[in-house]
């Protein structure tokens, strides 16, 4: 159960915090949060620290950037209260974001790989408002699905000032149908909107391709700080007496 958590070392706060950069005031935050577990106390009440505090501390540490603060935080606190499996429920939803999150970013490249160029140019709108009726045709949807795309923010046509109806200019067009791709790929409207508003700050596909390059190395570094966090967790899980992650495999 982890209950003797004393060993031969006894630390200040000040040694754990500076041994990790940290000051003593965020040493207590974590313990008080669970991250740690609890801290002995000297005859004045004073906390006294041990190795096992250190690697807590370390092991929080290192989830941190693959998992992110909360989530190292719920890890860290199932842990120290020996609801491992719950810690490894979290761990496991982690790796399922990261692996979605890489799934979406290849959607966003084949939708992007198979924008062809536009036909040709739309005109301006005619007064019988066909403009949103020739994008609807062209896509093979309703043009009731087009105004809500543009109500779910993925589209921004502009009014005629004479006749109030839509115009769609090339870029409507190429988020349109950046949207149809994406959507026919099962992709929520709240899931294309801000990988449409990437596409639309950037200036377009071929800018974006920098961004994409990104994306791809900050999802690797993600993946690499997960395994960094788990060798550190499963060396506190050891050092706790309890199962090691990668036992039975």
């Amino acid at each position: 159960m982890g209950q003797n958590l004393q060993t031969n070392g006894r630390l200040r706060p000040v040694d754990l915090a500076r041994g990790h950069g940290l000051s003593t005031q965020a040493v207590r935050n974590y313990e008080e949060a669970g991250i740690l577990p609890p801290a002995g106390r000297t005859p004045h009440g004073y906390r006294t620290y041990t190795p096992l505090h250190a690697r807590a501390l370390q092991a929080f540490l290192a989830l941190v950037p693959g998992h992110g603060h909360q989530t190292a935080t719920a890890i860290m606190r199932a842990v120290n209260e020996d609801a491992t499996d719950e810690a490894m429920r979290l761990i496991d939803e982690s790796h399922a974001q990261l692996l979605d999150d890489r799934h979406t970013l290849q959607a966003v490249e084949r939708a992007l790989r198979d924008l062809e160029p536009t036909p040709e140019p739309y005109e301006a709108a005619r007064s019988d408002g066909g403009f949103i009726g020739v994008l609807a045709d062209q896509l093979g949807i309703r043009p009731a699905t087009l105004r809500k795309w543009e109500r779910a923010g993925l589209l921004h046509p502009r009014r005629d000032p004479r006749t109030g109806y839509r115009v769609y200019d090339e870029t409507d067009v190429r988020d349109a149908r950046l949207a149809h791709q994406l959507r026919r790929g099962g992709y929520l409207l709240e899931q294309i909107a801000p990988l449409i508003a990437q596409v639309r700050a950037a200036g377009g596909p071929k800018p974006l391709e920098a961004t994409l390059r990104d994306w791809h190395g900050r999802l690797s570094a993600r993946g690499r700080a997960m395994l960094t966090g788990a060798a550190e967790l499963e060396a506190y899980l050891r050092e706790r007496g309890q199962r090691p992650l990668l036992s039975g495999l």
